[in-house]
């Protein structure tokens, strides 16, 4: 195991401005305002523009499916799900294999919105004055990030 970074002053006050946590919060919350403009022109919450994503690389998909993909719960994913039925992105129906499980398919108006989405990501990229090799490399870091706190809640359980 590493040794993990300690503070020589342990009697200081953490500072905003020196955590990782909100650097990472902050980071978050602007990289979802660049994509608002571009997701609003195709009618998408960006958080619908994951279940695309998701849905555009292989579909049907359940909503367990989904949840996983996405790092989300059915309580969060359910009526998202429901208005981009109602928008008419996507269906849903049982399985008639499992009736438990719901299935998820992209509609006619879904498939066609990929084209439009297309460029989306390099948009962003360029918006933000970033090369797709600085993308992969950050994008590589974070999720080694993710699998090492993954890690360490699997430890703890």
């Amino acid at each position: 195991m590493k040794q993990t970074a300690r503070s020589a002053d342990t009697s200081a006050a953490p500072k905003l401005d020196g955590q990782l946590c909100f650097a990472l919060y902050t980071a978050a919350h602007r990289m979802t305002r660049a994509y608002r403009p571009l997701l609003e022109a195709l009618g998408l919450t960006y958080v619908q523009y994951l279940v695309m994503l998701v849905l555009w690389e292989r579909a049907p998909r359940s909503v367990g499916e989904l949840g996983e993909a996405l790092f989300l719960d059915s309580g969060t994913l359910t009526p998202l799900l429901k208005r981009m039925e109602k928008n008419e992105l996507v269906s849903r129906r049982r399985d008639v294999d499992d009736e438990r499980r719901v299935l998820i398919e992209l509609t006619a108006k879904g498939n066609q919105l990929r084209d439009k989405a297309q460029g989306v990501s390099d948009d962003v990229l360029c918006r933000i004055d970033m090369t797709r090799d600085e993308a992969t490399a950050l994008r590589r870091d974070i999720m080694d990030l993710v699998k090492r706190i993954d890690e360490q809640d699997a430890a703890a359980y």
